[in-house]
């Protein structure tokens, strides 16, 4: 699919950009439609090429699959062949679409958790960077749905989510703020923070409110299932089985909301848990119904589980250990709540491994075991404590008094840190002139495994770095005796025999310290196949941290002896952790800039773009393919693009003025231009050239990159002509408004006309005729008729769809004709009109019409504004004066004014302080002054009322 070429046909592609319009309609409508559409949009691009709607539609076609086992990883790698889409044709438009369609409704059926977390980031800051809002703003709360999904540390947790709430705040995205209240409130009943476990009340948050305005809002389902999702898993962890299976019951009716969302296995394990506990009190005849319930949603949970066991294998095991203790399947029972701890806690879900141990020990308790019980209960606290949920932990210190007292086994994050006095200060400045001093990559990583173990009283070291989901082995090095082996660029996966995984992979997630004094005794790690097989005793983890990010994993270890890595060891060691892993991160970049500069020429056809490489004269030395396919030419035949006719004859001497001034100064440029394609269509293409220079400053060569910006330029296009029609329905609905009181204005004319002719008439009709008077009342009738006419014809002009036409007007006589036309709503508002016109103001270069239409929209909402007003003087004050480019226009009322915080937004699109406004009338009259090249804005007046003010250009300044 990667390789269909691009769709070309303008039906089709309009076809494709109708369809992805409707996808997000359609998700919340039908699932059937929704399905619907994803595949007819497929087959539009394999049929007819592909387009940027169908890398969206390639992500989401991925969920699709995802519902039957045996085609889920099918799924994933269509969905991932989307991606790989978005970035070979650099379709930035649609990537944080594309990275979060994917991400949302594929990658996290078959992908482990955490990993979805760097997807969801990307599409936000993609969404973000091409101004998709919306997009960015879901990005930003299915991230936090997935920390809590992962178990993450709560207090991190509440951390994004009071960032993307603040987020979806400042874009004004109130449905996505509803959902992140939710989550945040789940997060602080967990924390301890609300007065009761389970509930969402505090001093700030009332259940009862929230929950009556997501029922009063059929538009707010999206939040609504998500809040009963999380007040499901909060009355869960409580053990307030009722209300969880009353939470359960309002999820279930809109999980339509959910097609493929990662809230959608919360929903049914939870559930599934809610209806086990609900037994255990329910009646005969309920519990029947209960149990049908449970082995409903466990048998979902087990589906998944075959599709992404890393994500789901732990929940069907707790379920299935739910099930048989309530079928009286005891044996089944036991093996299956430890394996559900075991997976647990080899798939880093922490608050699952404690849920687990929880539920288990209710199970041993009952049967009278109590000693088994409380370990259970004892590394169920454990569990709660490391992940944040302190107010969980309150509960089982309540109920089981015994626990307060309980030492945890040595805790595998325990931060270790020594006084600063114990530090080795010779030791840290070996260790960092050492380290700081390589930028060879190999003999950096051979330094740095001969001073840690070294210096740690290591038998063993490796070096690990994550590779996608594996862990990979960079070097390794073994003590024998005084001899020290040190291999590096093995590069070689990791497996059971080589390390403990779940301990390393814990130290690469929580970016933790893990020291083990004595492997051999109990502890959360110790049923890790390399643990018990190689029985060593002293094990250290040390993750190297660069500006957040994780470089990779220092392993220690010692089969000896217990308590090795002592504090003053291990604090040195982070000093050098921290060193190497800025020297390592460096290293690979040299490395990778030279490799890079190497492959030049072969890495530039990966560009997503039209790339040129030029010499410092301009010459063409280099481009890449995307130029030759477009062009349908040769390099050779390219060295003359400018004079072929490759560049379109309109824009040739513009872009040759730019770009030669560019390269006599030295100096990046940017320019629009339009490049014939192969075919004979120009398109337009936004043209960047950036100079490269040596070390001695001189400019080495230009590099052009030529970004397709077709689309854009006809969406610009449209969008002004949009404008214009806006403009003109603005005016024809102020002369709408005016239409009652201009109808007075031209009544009486015509009637003073028709009376005149009636007195012409009679003085025809004596003998003799007064020929006199008939001559004065005929004129009278002329003069009626002029002044109808005159009428009539500002009306006209100012409706008249007109194109814009600038010349050079007296200003102070095109706002007499406006105060003029707007008369009688003045009057019937009792405003007196007041004016200032400057004396000799020249005239200024604009479009009279357009000028009068802002003045007109000026006058009436000053009008209206004090026609509002039971009390006061209703002034409105009119004046012109010069300024320094032209012309400044003020209109000031004694209204009820504008509040400051509004002095801005009144000029927004669609914001307005009227009942019955549009909010489009203040936003048209600034586009139209700045057109002009003027400006408007607002003011207060004192002591009340507002003030506007517009300038627009004279003579010099609009020639």
């Amino acid at each position: 699919m990667l390789d269909l070429p691009l769709m070309s046909d303008p039906e089709q592609r309009a076809t494709m950009n109708v369809l992805t319009a409707l996808i997000g309609a359609a998700q919340f409508t039908d699932l059937n439609l929704f399905h619907l559409i994803i595949i007819r949009m497929v087959a539009l691009s394999l049929e007819h090429g592909n387009i940027e709607g169908s890398c969206l539609a390639y992500a989401v076609l991925g969920s699709v699959p995802s519902f039957y086992p045996d085609q889920s990883q099918a799924g994933f790698r269509v969905g991932k062949m989307a991606l790989d889409l978005v970035e070979r044709h650099g379709f930035d438009r649609i990537r944080g679409m594309a990275y979060y369609g994917f991400t949302l409704f594929t990658a996290h059926w078959t992908q482990p958790l955490a990993t979805c977390q760097g997807l969801f980031r990307r599409a936000f800051e993609a969404a973000r960077d091409v101004g998709d809002l919306t997009i960015a703003s879901f990005a930003r709360v299915d991230l936090v749905t997935n920390l809590l999904a992962t178990g993450e540390a709560l207090d991190a947790v509440e951390r994004e989510a009071k960032s993307a709430l603040a987020f979806v705040q400042s874009v004004g995205f109130g449905l996505i703020g509803d959902v992140i209240v939710t989550q945040l409130g789940l997060i602080r009943t967990l924390r301890g923070q609300t007065p009761n476990l389970g509930s969402f009340d505090d001093e700030e948050f009332r259940e009862s409110d929230f929950e009556q305005h997501l029922e009063g809002d059929a538009r707010l389902a999206i939040a609504a299932s998500r809040y009963w999702i999380r007040k499901l898993q909060a009355k869960v962890h409580a053990g307030d089985y009722a209300a969880a299976v009353e939470a359960a019951s309002k999820s279930a009716s809109l999980l339509w909301t959910l097609p493929a969302q990662q809230e959608l296995p919360e929903y049914h394990f939870y559930a599934a848990l809610a209806w086990a506990g609900h037994c255990d009190s329910t009646v005969a005849e309920e519990r029947h119904q209960a149990l049908q319930e449970l082995r409903a949603h466990k048998g979902q949970i087990a589906v998944w589980s075959q599709n992404g066991p890393e994500n789901f294998a732990n929940r069907a095991a707790l379920l299935g250990a739910e099930l048989a203790r309530l079928e009286g399947r005891e044996d089944e029972a036991m093996r299956l709540y430890e394996q559900a701890v075991r997976l647990a806690r080899e798939q880093s879900f922490i608050h699952t491994e404690a849920l687990a141990n929880e539920l288990a020990a209710r199970f041993w308790a009952a049967r009278g075991f109590e000693t088994v019980a409380h370990a259970y209960l004892r590394d169920a606290r454990y569990g709660y404590l490391r992940w944040g949920a302190d107010g969980k932990v309150r509960q089982l210190e309540r109920l089981y008094p015994d626990l307060k007292h309980e030492q945890p086994t040595p805790a595998p994050t325990s931060t270790i840190t020594a006084p600063v006095e114990h530090l080795d200060l010779a030791t840290v400045i070996e260790v960092s002139q050492a380290i700081s001093s390589e930028m060879i990559l190999e003999k950096l990583v051979d330094r740095l495994m001969r001073l840690a173990v070294e210096h740690a009283g290591a038998e063993r070291g490796l070096l690990i770095s994550p590779n996608g989901e594996e862990l990979q082995i960079d070097a390794e090095a073994t003590a024998y005796g005084k001899d020290l082996a040190v291999h590096v660029g093995q590069h070689r996966a990791s497996n059971a025999a080589a390390l403990p995984e779940s301990l390393v992979r814990y130290a690469m997630r929580t970016r933790d310290t893990v020291i083990l004094d004595d492997a051999s005794s109990q502890h959360p790690f110790s049923a890790d196949t390399y643990i018990v097989q190689h029985r060593a005793r002293s094990i250290l983890g040390l993750p190297l941290i660069n500006q957040g990010k994780s470089i990779g994993i220092l392993y220690l270890e010692n089969t000896l002896m217990p308590h090795v890595f002592t504090p003053d060891r291990v604090t040195v060691l982070k000093v050098l952790a921290s060193q190497a892993a800025i020297a390592l991160e460096n290293s690979r970049l040299y490395r990778d800039l030279a490799e890079s500069e190497r492959s030049l020429r072969s890495a530039i056809d990966g560009i997503p773009g039209l790339v040129a490489i030029l010499a410092p004269n301009g010459e063409v030395e280099a481009v890449n393919l995307q130029i030759i396919e477009y062009c349908g030419r040769s390099l050779e035949e390219l060295r003359n693009w400018g004079t072929d006719g490759t560049v379109h004859h309109e824009d040739l001497p513009r872009l040759a003025e730019i770009f030669t001034r560019s390269m006599a100064a030295g100096v990046p440029y940017q320019i629009e231009q339009r490049l014939r394609r192969f075919d004979g269509e120009y398109r337009w293409f936004e043209n960047r050239g950036i100079p490269i220079r040596d070390d001695a400053g001189r400019i080495a060569r230009w590099y052009i990159l030529l970004t397709d910006i077709e689309d854009r330029t006809q969406a610009l296009a449209r969008l002004q002509q949009m404008q214009s029609d806006f403009a003109r329905m603005n005016r024809v609905g102020i002369m709408g408004e005016l239409a009652a009181s201009l109808s007075h204005e031209i009544t009486q004319p015509i009637a003073s006309a028709r009376n005149n002719a009636r007195a012409a008439l009679n003085f025809m009709d004596k003998q003799p005729p007064d020929l006199s008077e008939v001559r004065e009342a005929l004129g009278g009738v002329v003069g009626d008729t002029d002044r109808a006419g005159d009428i009539i014809g500002r009306i006209r002009d100012q409706v008249r769809k007109a194109p814009p036409r600038k010349d050079y007007v007296d200003l102070n006589t095109a706002i007499s004709e406006v105060i003029a036309l707007a008369r009688s709503s003045i009057v019937s508002s009792g405003v007196q009109v007041r004016t200032r016109f400057a004396d000799g103001l020249p005239p200024v270069h604009a479009d009279r019409v357009q000028i009068q239409q802002v003045m007109l929209n000026l006058i009436l909402n000053a009008a209206e504004a004090m026609g509002s007003m039971k009390e006061g003087a209703r002034e409105l004050s009119i004046s012109t004066e010069q300024d320094r480019t032209g012309a400044l226009v003020t209109v000031r009322d004694s209204g009820p004014g504008i509040q400051p915080a509004q002095l801005e937004r009144v000029f927004d699109a669609f914001y307005t302080t009227k009942s019955l406004g549009t909010g489009m009338g203040l936003s048209i009259c600034r586009s139209i002054v700045a057109a002009h090249g003027g400006r408007l804005w607002a003011e207060e007046n004192e002591p009340h009322g507002a003030v506007f003010k517009f300038t627009v250009p004279g003579h010099e300044a609009g020639s």
